[in-house]
């Protein structure tokens, strides 16, 4: 089994529980406390203190990694264009689980900035836990900061809908099921919704598909970033078997249908 990050399992697909729950942990250090406070009384020499002192930090990690894992991450805005990075614009998409999204935009040319999170549910501050119940409105998402001036918006579009995901499979992707893995573009602006809505309207019009387009077209009112172990999950898991059969593939898909656009991570 692949090695996984502090309080991170893996259950079925992209969905993900707690191997460790915090409570076992806890209980673990403190058990590891009480022997370092109780065991051998008696004065000791400089050498076995610092010892005592190096196992007593040794505990303080992983409870702070498994109370942190536990605390959504605060809401991440959208960058308006100009303000805080010159010459950036943002973009945000739902295919299915995250972390294929954010592999095949992050390999984009003109993407400098590729973010698994939460968009377009109810609710502040939602945990991948509160997500994955399905009532909670929110999508796994994807938050796309790229420069105009090398990769454009209907790019990103034809991206999305070529090989990102499939825009006609309903509240689900591949092995994953639920409104959270739906397909939806969440607009910025009334530029982007004109744009996403024309570009949906073409697809249609030339028959892309054998079976109708159902990508939600809806307003980004806030993006929340995914827990620390959702990023860039891709990279640091590439012989996980859901990223295998269901992920690589679609980088490879990018690289042969927009060779101009690939750009090696």
């Amino acid at each position: 089994m692949l090695p996984y990050p502090p309080a991170v399992g893996v259950q079925r697909g992209c969905r993900q529980v707690a191997s460790r729950p915090i409570e076992e942990t806890v209980k673990g250090a403190a058990d590891v406390l009480l022997d370092v406070l109780l065991t051998d009384t008696e004065p000791r020499s400089a050498s076995t203190l610092h010892r005592r002192l190096y196992r007593l930090a040794a505990i303080a990690l992983p409870v702070t990694l498994a109370i942190a894992a536990t605390r959504p991450a605060p809401a991440l805005a959208t960058i308006p264009p100009g303000i805080g990075i010159a010459a950036r614009d943002t973009a945000v998409f739902a295919g299915g689980c995250f972390w294929g999204v954010e592999a095949v935009f992050a390999r984009v040319k003109g993407v400098t900035s590729s973010m698994s999170g939460y968009a377009g549910g109810r609710g502040a501050n939602p945990s991948y836990e509160d997500v994955s119940t399905g009532t909670t409105g929110y999508a796994e998402s994807v938050r796309v900061i790229y420069d105009p001036a090398v990769v454009t918006y209907d790019q990103l579009l034809a991206v999305f809908f070529a090989v990102a995901h499939d825009p006609t499979e309903l509240n689900r992707q591949g092995p994953d099921e639920g409104t959270q893995y739906r397909s939806a573009i969440f607009f910025r602006n009334a530029e982007q919704q004109r744009a996403a809505s024309a570009y949906v309207t073409r697809l249609a019009q030339m028959k892309k598909y054998s079976r109708p387009i159902v990508t939600q077209l809806a307003p980004l009112t806030v993006f929340y970033p995914a827990e620390a172990y959702h990023q860039r999950f891709f990279d640091t898991h590439p012989d996980y078997p859901y990223i295998v059969i269901n992920d690589k593939p679609k980088v490879e898909h990018l690289r042969q249908q927009f060779p101009q656009l690939y750009v090696t991570r």
